[in-house]
């Protein structure tokens, strides 16, 4: 920590979780307040705490600093927010989410794990969804078991919305449009689009279009239910393959990247209930590419 760093210090009188005592001190609203936190521009006797719960007591100092102090860069994820029961992070592509069988490649997870053990090597983390490998954007782990069991258990309950932005090949003619479809998976774990309901699992999603030329498009999708690579084989099957899926059926590789970002997750707060948005910036590329 540089001690160099300038801040404003406060002594704690009572007993108050450090929200509530940060939104009396600070007095400039609760989303600052909550960013300052998520920074780890403010500390309690001298560590930096990013629990917005955090129990204060009589005696304690809090210091708000000026500017976030140095901390040893995560690979690939940036946290967005952190509290005793969750980390939500911003996912690079190229990124596994964790790792399957041996493999010792990174992964979210692992970076994720070696961050909450270094404050105590007992904590852990735990996985609640995936992005794929070549999707970015905003996930959420758990950082205890009962927090995942009740994220898991209600997703579809405590998620209030889930946005995508996908760059997909050719020019999408509506400007909105809703496709449900029936997924299967085969024996070398391809899915794709069944014409029977038989063994199939039920899969919609809702699209807008941001942006198109005639040769790719931009569109805002927002899932109603949460299948397996769901956006890519729905998209491909209408004829609009994601830009850079060869898995399924693009033949543009214009990002060096899959064209998929996950931008916007909301959803309830399965302890505190309190109504949480997190929001990832769509990468440039992606709208430049779609530039009529």
């Amino acid at each position: 920590m540089d001690k160099q760093m300038n801040g404003q210090q406060f002594k704690v009188t009572e007993s108050s979780l450090l929200l509530a005592f940060l939104l009396q001190v600070v007095d400039r609203g609760r989303n600052y307040t909550k960013a300052i936190l998520a920074r780890g521009q403010v500390l309690v006797d001298g560590e930096v705490e990013t629990a917005y719960n955090y129990a204060l007591e009589p005696g304690q100092q809090v210091t708000i600093l000026k500017q976030a102090p140095r901390t040893e860069k995560l690979n690939g994820v940036k946290i967005l927010y952190e509290d005793d029961d969750l980390i939500v992070v911003n996912k690079t592509a190229g990124l596994l989410t964790i790792a399957t069988g041996k493999d010792q490649q990174p992964t979210a997870y692992r970076e994720l794990n070696s961050y909450v053990r270094k404050k105590n090597s007992a904590n852990r983390i735990f996985i609640v969804h995936r992005l794929d490998r070549d999707t970015s954007g905003v996930m959420v782990f758990a950082k205890n078991e009962k927090t995942k069991h009740k994220l898991q258990n209600n997703w579809k309950q405590v998620v209030e919305e889930r946005t995508y932005i996908a760059l997909v090949e050719g020019e999408v003619k509506q400007t909105k449009g809703t496709i449900t479809s029936w997924l299967k998976e085969t024996k070398t774990h391809q899915m794709y689009v069944s014409q029977s309901t038989n063994g199939a699992k039920q899969a919609i999603l809702h699209y807008e279009r941001i942006q198109t030329n005639r040769q790719f498009s931009l569109l805002a999708v927002q899932l109603e239910t949460g299948r397996k690579n769901q956006i890519r084989v729905q998209l491909a099957h209408i004829g609009h393959p994601i830009v850079g899926d060869k898995k399924y059926f693009s033949k543009s590789n214009i990002l060096g990247r899959l064209g998929l970002h996950a931008k916007v997750l909301a959803f309830t707060h399965p302890t505190t209930k309190e109504q949480l948005r997190f929001e990832a910036n769509v990468p440039d590329l992606f709208f430049q590419k779609s530039k009529g």
